[in-house]
């Protein structure tokens, strides 16, 4: 029987099981691995060492693309020797490649300089295969509720209290236009790297071939591999780069989050309604329930996830001196973080995909509170050019119930044109949602253009 000790690996693998691919120590073992073998191609072609023989060459892009499980199972047996993990790698590449010159393998790096690279390739993939195609399709859901709501009236609400209405698809469209400046970012972000030895100051290369630029070489093959090059750093990448990135991913998970609680207010109001499933229950007594339990989910989830990311942005950009070892294990906490957030946004998209606008209860709702159009006549009378209209309706309207007969009862008798006050007596609620159908629109269309570049 298993006994996972996280959710990720038991309640929820069926969701996220899948980031194994990225995150597990097999994912990790053959991205060093990978790291290694394309540092022994580029070494060949300095010309410093004998070249490799086109057998050579074949073992290695066999050993690229034939990792395995033995292959892992190898490395675990010379780690549990030899109690570390990088090395493993290194003596496991020995073994498996039976190179003339075996000196090539791991020449002048230290551990550091291959786990940046590795966690880089990992985060590289997870960003590119998982996590941009997920924000995509979240992106997806929310413009196609966007544009479908955009002349939806829908109550707003500022300090819990009804405010100037809106519209369904507008409130949409916040949440589209936030995620795009941060999905644009998401895919332009390129992760950094370093190849600078032991202190990063390139000492194990120059000693060995004073007279090659291994700054040229370290900058061509971070950036050949996709990575941004880090010339300046200590024994490890600064992290800084990783923070960048979790940073990003941690606003995502607050915007989402964000929507996450709206949400759940607009079920908790009836202006939103969930389609049961059947054979669902909401509650072990009371069978009528249908809860918001995918926003629920998710919110508990991003909450986890940005705890992580605060935490690992912390840690991971500060270090003792040139090197302590406090990261590695903090490092291995990244896919759980990742993981959380991933689980969320499918829960997120699972919810939206059960829900649709109830619009006979919004535009009630809307009408229902008439006093939200004293900030239309205040600036009708501000266009008119009347004395302090401000604190004209302010005095009539602050803290007091009124009808819409009483409102316009009380405009009859303001100082202004008669075609204002015919404008103003013929506005009901719903209809003062102002340019929101337009904003809407232009929102989306960016959001279209993003989705289509």
């Amino acid at each position: 029987m298993n006994r996972e000790i996280s959710p990720l690996d038991g309640r929820y693998r069926d969701r996220v099981g899948q980031l194994g691919d990225y995150f597990s120590e097999f994912a990790l073992a053959e991205a060093r691995c990978a790291i290694e073998l394309c540092y022994v191609e580029a070494l060949d072609e300095t010309g410093l060492f004998s070249k490799l023989s086109d057998e050579e060459r074949s073992r290695i892009t066999a050993a690229k693309e034939t990792f395995g499980e033995a292959d892992f199972g190898r490395i675990q047996e010379i780690e549990r020797a030899i109690r570390h993990d990088v090395k493993a790698c290194e003596l496991y590449c020995r073994e498996r490649l039976s190179l003339a010159n075996p000196n090539l393998i791991h020449f002048g790096l230290t551990s550091a300089d291959v786990n940046t690279l590795a966690y880089a390739r990992i985060l590289t993939r997870y960003r590119d295969e998982a996590q941009l195609p997920q924000v995509r399709a979240l992106f997806e859901r929310l413009v196609e509720l966007a544009e479908r709501w955009k002349g939806v009236p829908f109550p707003a609400r500022t300090h819990g209290q009804p405010a100037s209405p809106t519209t369904a698809g507008k409130e949409m469209a916040v949440f589209v236009g936030r995620l795009l400046r941060q999905a644009d970012r998401l895919r332009a972000f390129r992760f950094r790297g370093k190849l600078s030895g032991a202190t990063g100051t390139y000492a194990s290369f120059a000693i060995a071939f004073p007279e090659f630029d291994w700054i040229g070489f370290a900058d061509a093959f971070v950036t050949g591999l996709g990575f941004e090059p880090n010339r300046c750093t200590t024994q490890i990448d600064d992290g800084d780069a990783l923070a960048e990135y979790f940073g990003i991913t941690a606003r995502i998970n607050g915007i989402v989050l964000d929507l996450d609680r709206d949400a759940w207010e607009y079920v908790s109001r009836g202006e939103w309604v969930q389609r049961a499933a059947d054979g669902e229950v909401g509650s072990s007594t009371m069978p009528h329930k249908v809860n918001p339990i995918r926003f629920e989910n998710s919110e508990g989830n991003l909450t986890i996830s940005n705890a992580l990311l605060h935490a690992l942005s912390e840690k991971l950009t500060a270090s003792r001196m040139q090197r302590d070892l406090s990261d590695t294990t903090v490092r291995r906490n990244i896919g759980v973080a990742l993981a959380h957030a991933h689980l969320a946004l499918g829960e997120t998209m699972r919810g939206l995909d059960e829900i649709e606008v109830a619009a006979d209860v919004a535009r009630a709702h809307v009408d229902a509170a008439p006093a939200v159009l004293t900030e239309a006549i205040q600036s009708v009378l501000r266009a008119e050019g009347a004395d302090d209209p401000y604190e004209t309706v302010r005095r009539f309207a602050r803290g007091k119930a009124m009808t819409l007969d009483q409102l316009r009862a009380f405009v009859d008798g303001l100082p202004v044109s008669e075609e204002a006050r015919t404008r103003l007596s013929a506005l009901r609620p719903s209809d003062y949602v102002g340019l929101a159908e337009r904003i809407c629109e232009e929102t989306t269309a960016r959001a279209r253009a993003w989705l289509a570049g």
